[in-house]
């Protein structure tokens, strides 16, 4: 358990529940969250904000379902991006707005040389190949190589969850 988490009280822990699936979709979400976990919809307010504050929540937004909007094509568009432009580039790619998910990871030499990844999604692949070349153009004479991995099935589609306090402490006594 993290120094972070260790920080959350019994309240902050029942907002996180709460809304770790998403706000509830109804016209006052957070006093809907109030009333659940037994607090003020002022006190949820303050308490998220603190938790974004310190880092502990990076973010409330909102995320579409991007296959019910018919973006059916995700492909991983994989790059071997020089490193000392990866960071400026990757911000780059990062805002492009068919971009869901950008990030830089080690390289994995000598059979993954990619160190930059960007989620592309389209309605068909040539949509998806389309959005490639525009990133590769963004990249220029930066990029070494790259690929496309398509996703063929989905095997998880939520956010990170908490555990259960007994399976917590469980796992942490092994």
């Amino acid at each position: 358990m993290s120094g972070r988490e260790r920080s959350l009280d019994a309240l902050d822990r029942a907002i996180l529940e709460a809304t770790q699936a998403g706000l509830p979709i109804v016209p006052e979400p957070y006093k809907a969250i109030a009333e659940h976990v037994g607090a003020s919809e002022v006190e949820v307010l303050a308490r998220l904000q603190a938790m974004l504050d310190r880092g502990v929540v990076r973010r409330i937004g909102f995320a579409p379902n991007h296959y019910k909007l018919g973006l059916t094509c995700n492909g991983m568009t994989v790059w071997d991006v020089d490193d000392d432009k990866v960071d400026a580039l990757g911000e780059i790619v990062g805002v492009l707005d068919f971009v869901t998910h950008c990030y830089r990871r080690p390289r994995h030499l000598p059979d993954w040389p990619y160190n930059l990844f960007a989620m592309a999604h389209g309605r068909t692949r040539a949509e998806v190949l389309d959005k490639r070349a525009r990133i590769l153009e963004l990249l220029g004479a930066a990029c070494r190589s790259s690929d496309i991995l398509f996703s063929t099935e989905i095997l998880k589609k939520t956010g990170m969850r908490l555990a259960r306090r007994a399976r917590e402490e469980a796992s942490c006594s092994d």
